[in-house]
């Protein structure tokens, strides 16, 4: 079975950031372990990650890992970030996502020439922390604009940023893209400018970009860089009661 190069490259993301030895599955399947400190998801949460045919799986506990193994071992490997499918199936309290994972490679990537002057601002730059308090908190929050390391690549409209984008540092060589733009601005190609440069940055580095992303619009941008949709990853807040009474 021939084997693809960002695919295994993102899987490996996602592996360090279990926390614990474990891989994807090399056919369809999943890996559920125990992992107190896994970054797949918020602390206590259980996290899941499908990426190609296979998914693994972390949760804070031993028991929580038994109810989880029991319970998505029946569900297809495309039904396991579902938050329906698993709703379903197991005692959640909270969830959040489903999240769509896309990945490019230099060779893939497909730059947007920047019909705006893209300027280059330093993270946590008072002009950019203006722009994430200028939206709302959801859009803030789903941009994780304010949570970047790399430099800030913006478009200005007079002397306010209405575009931005940059990235977060991520463990395994990653740059976790973040991306904004003012309500006022979208649909007219600025996200995609500003991506484009902080994509380009990121490969320069020898980082491997990721974007992460619910919205459609969002989704669109990243499939115009040459971003390829390689799974997706939803985290769960479990019910310890209930769980304590799973037989």
């Amino acid at each position: 079975m021939a084997v693809d190069p960002l695919l295994k490259q993102a899987q490996g993301v996602w592996e360090t950031l279990a926390a614990v030895p474990v891989s994807f599955p090399l056919v369809d399947g999943l890996n559920v372990v125990t992992s107190p400190a896994s970054q797949m998801a918020p602390p206590s949460w259980a996290g899941i990650v499908v990426l190609g045919d296979s998914a693994i799986v972390t949760a804070p506990t031993d028991r929580a890992v038994q109810v989880l193994r029991r319970a998505l071992a029946r569900m297809p490997t495309s039904s396991l970030t579902s938050a329906e499918a698993v709703r379903a199936v197991l005692p959640v309290n909270e969830v959040l996502g489903p999240a769509v994972l896309g990945y490019v490679s230099r060779d893939g990537f497909r730059p947007v020439p920047a019909d705006h002057s893209v300027e280059r601002l330093a993270p946590g730059h008072q002009d950019l922390t203006t722009l994430v308090k200028s939206v709302p908190p959801d859009d803030a929050g789903e941009s994780g604009m304010d949570e970047i390391t790399s430099a800030a690549f913006v478009v200005r409209k007079g002397a306010d940023v209405v575009a931005a984008a940059g990235f977060q540092a991520w463990p395994a060589a990653t740059a976790h893209l973040c991306v904004l733009t003012a309500p006022g601005e979208r649909g007219r190609g600025l996200a995609r400018q500003v991506a484009s440069a902080a994509v380009a940055q990121a490969l320069t580095e020898g980082l491997l970009p990721q974007w992460r992303a619910r919205p459609r619009a969002s989704r669109n941008v990243a499939r115009a860089l040459g971003f390829r949709e390689l799974g997706s990853q939803l985290s769960l807040r479990l019910n310890q009661e209930e769980l304590r009474l799973e037989d």
